[in-house]
């Protein structure tokens, strides 16, 4: 048996081990996701869906590329377990995978750029704190 310190991945999430507590993020994961879709170089957003934006089931708008929407929505996916304020934004884009045209795309890609302005946000359990919902 070999002691190899402290924890530092957790299946995908990595873990900092801190004074106050434990924090885990996916900095990582989220830098492959802006260089898989070229968007390092984005500018930022500070909110990740835009008030009063409907995506409804238009029949009407210009199809996009399909396989480049759902990779986009399935990366963001994946996210999930560190970043659940994006939650709601992401179930809401990943409804319409059948046919994407452009104004979901451009909600897909306000999320990523939501996501380079937030890239080392994660979540920090603090020590010797209850937890309540």
């Amino acid at each position: 048996m070999n002691d190899l310190g402290n924890m530092r991945h957790f299946l995908v999430v990595e873990v900092k081990q801190l004074e106050c507590g434990m924090f885990i993020h996916r900095q990582k994961y989220a830098n492959e996701i802006l260089t898989r879709f070229v968007t390092e170089n984005c500018n930022k957003v500070c909110i990740h869906i835009v008030h009063g934006n409907k995506l409804t089931r238009d029949k009407a708008g210009k199809v996009v590329d399909s396989t480049k929407y759902k990779q986009m929505i399935w990366y963001s996916i994946f996210l999930l377990t560190t970043k659940p304020d994006l939650t709601f934004s992401v179930g809401l884009i990943a409804r319409y995978l059948n046919r994407p045209i452009d104004n979901r795309l451009f909600a897909t890609k306000r999320i990523i750029r939501y996501l380079r302005g937030t890239i080392m946000l994660g979540i920090l359990y603090k020590r010797n704190t209850s937890l309540k919902l």
